[in-house]
């Protein structure tokens, strides 16, 4: 049954109590009589709104048994001690014990001022609203609450573990993948390399599709064991990260890329896994630059900041604004990092010319 089905159910059964109980003892004649009944009926609908705004409900709960108290209803306040139930349930354990304490002061009160003896007055106000009752109404929904507080943990650790398994089996299925396609491959580049050997030693042409299936060899085999080299790394190899960012910077000068490299802000407390997938997508982003952009300038910026790393690589290759970007397996890897780090990866033409990769990473330094 729906939450808000279940409030007003109860709203009207504690209404229907309210007033049932209202009739059947002693009450004030005429228009006092009337108000009495509206107010014992209100302070039980009142309670169809106690999820969405408990702490407005154990105030006008509070009012209307103050209220046919004071016009001369001798009953319990029934439907202030749900408000408390509720209230707790909620988290408001501040604004329950000031209501309660209010109470618990206002009932005799009431009685006293409505011409009754002191003695009379507060057995009348315990009667209404008994301590007893009021803790245990206070104990349940904080009982509930925590209860509930756990149970939403549990959930949500249960849901972090399954996903961790399947992100792990998803990297042992690659693994196992890349092992497997980089074999045949291999088979296929030395058949179509001793193919085209045989062939120009007999001084036969070589067919153009027997060329085209060597070179595609060889380019599928340094894509896939580089791939198979960078998911193996992550586990075997020593960490990889800002520290050695130059280190890439200089590789992709060395083969003829004119490579900057601009480093802002202290790294040394940057942590191992953002400073890993930071190292990861600029080795990618160069790697792009170098085979596909056509490019003969890059530029790396790294930018450490207390809450964030920003990472962005741009290039003058041939990239130009309005071009379709194809998010090949390169950008994909990417951004499979940066969303499981919590960050954010674009990457798109510039409107200079070129192409450009950002990715902002979140830092947590909770120690």
């Amino acid at each position: 049954m729906p939450a808000p089905v279940r409030d007003t159910g109860v709203g009207i059964g504690v209404a229907v109590a309210l007033v049932l109980a209202g009739l059947s003892g002693e009450r004030p004649a005429g228009d006092l009589d009337v108000l009495g009944l509206v107010l014992l009926a209100a302070g039980g609908l009142t309670l169809a709104a106690g999820r969405r705004a408990p702490v407005a409900v154990l105030a006008v709960t509070g009012l209307c048994a103050v209220g046919y108290q004071a016009v001369g209803f001798d009953g319990p306040a029934v439907a202030f001690l749900f408000a408390v139930f509720a209230a707790m349930r909620a988290g408001h354990h501040a604004a329950t014990a000031i209501a309660s304490v209010a109470m618990l002061a206002a009932l005799p009160l009431v009685a006293l001022s409505s011409g009754r003896d002191v003695g009379t007055a507060f057995t009348q106000g315990r009667d209404a609203l008994e301590l007893a009752w009021l803790i245990a109404a206070a104990a349940g929904g904080e009982a509930l609450r925590q209860a509930e507080r756990r149970a939403d943990e549990a959930e949500r650790t249960r849901e972090e573990v399954a996903k961790r398994r399947a992100d792990e089996e998803r990297l042992h299925i690659a693994r196992e993948l890349h092992d497997s396609l980089t074999h045949q491959i291999s088979i296929i580049k030395v058949q179509s390399e001793v193919a085209v050997h045989v062939a120009r030693r007999r001084g036969d042409q070589v067919p153009e599709a027997l060329l085209a299936i060597q070179e595609a060899s060889r380019e599928a085999t340094r894509e896939l064991r580089a791939t198979l080299t960078a998911l193996r790394d992550d586990d075997l190899a020593p960490p990889r990260g800002l520290d050695h960012v130059h280190e890439l910077v200089s590789g992709a000068r060395s083969i003829g890329l004119d490579a900057t490299l601009t480093m802002d802000g202290p790294r040394a407390d940057v942590p191992t896994a953002v400073g890993r997938a930071a190292y990861r997508i600029i080795q990618e982003s160069l790697t792009n630059v170098v085979r596909h952009a056509g490019a003969t300038t890059a530029s790396v910026t790294v930018d450490c900041r207390p809450d964030l790393l920003s990472v962005q690589v741009d290039d003058d290759g041939r990239a130009t604004p309005g071009t379709v970007q194809l998010m090949g397996v390169g950008l994909l890897g990417m951004q499979e990092r940066v969303r499981a780090l919590g960050g954010r990866l674009s990457a798109g033409a510039r409107s200079e010319g070129g192409f450009t990769v950002r990715a902002e990473l979140p830092v947590d330094r909770t120690p």
